[in-house]
């Protein structure tokens, strides 16, 4: 029966076992939602819209042209998706992991609408601390600094519970810096004893001036003179 339908152009093979319905354009690619809601409602994989990727389908940046976007994609690993995912042609994947994040909860993740299908994405809180957590791998800091510019309504409930949960140092000390460095009301309500701060300092950026709060060198534009009382 799958053989007719191939046969009649219903149906494109894009691998084994796998197949797609042709859009009425005639292109015989899923659109990448229909990709990852595949993997992530049929194949029950663990995977979900991240970092820079929810944002902006949440409408909390502008810094992507969708015509031509990168996806992030979080992931457990990379390797465990399946090949013609991974492989998908004319898609741009970024693939996400964080191991230093020692568990996910069921409320940092929310249901957003794209190309008129619900997908899996990251609350714009996980976001946030994946986008941070990604500097110097996959973004820079500027372009995270200016994404969170924007991120003056999160809950710092939500952002105490994800960097609670976390034991990535440098990412948690960004996160923080960000907060303060723009002023968001939601930076005040932190617990900062209850985060995993380490000790030393830590390089984010090369060349760049070092924040004695954070102990992290970042670029010299977001050091203001008076914050010299740290060092």
């Amino acid at each position: 029966m799958v053989r007719k339908y191939v046969q009649s152009g219903w149906l494109y093979k894009i691998s084994a076992g796998v197949y797609v319905r042709p859009e009425s354009t005639g292109k015989l690619q899923p659109h990448w939602v229909e990709a990852l809601k595949a993997v992530n409602e049929q194949l029950r994989l663990p995977v979900h819209l991240a970092g820079v990727s929810s944002l902006t389908h949440q409408g909390l940046s502008h810094y992507l042209q969708l015509s031509s976007e990168q996806i992030w994609v979080g992931c457990q690993s990379k390797q465990a998706l399946p090949k013609w995912f991974r492989e998908l042609e004319e898609q741009n994947w970024l693939f996400y992991t964080s191991s230093k994040l020692t568990q996910t909860l069921e409320k940092d993740f929310i249901t957003i609408g794209v190309n008129n299908r619900e997908v899996k994405a990251s609350c714009a809180e996980l976001a946030a601390y994946e986008v941070v957590n990604a500097i110097g791998k996959h973004i820079s800091f500027e372009h995270a600094a200016e994404l969170f510019q924007g991120l003056v309504n999160l809950s710092p409930r939500k952002i105490q519970s994800i960097l609670n949960r976390s034991e990535a140092v440098q990412a948690n000390r960004v996160f923080l810096f960000l907060g303060h460095y723009y002023q968001h009301q939601w930076s005040k309500r932190l617990d900062e004893q209850q985060i995993t701060l380490g000790a030393g300092k830590r390089q984010v950026v090369a060349h760049g001036r070092y924040d004695g709060r954070y102990q992290i060198t970042v670029p010299a534009s977001f050091i203001k003179a008076e914050e010299n009382q740290y060092e």
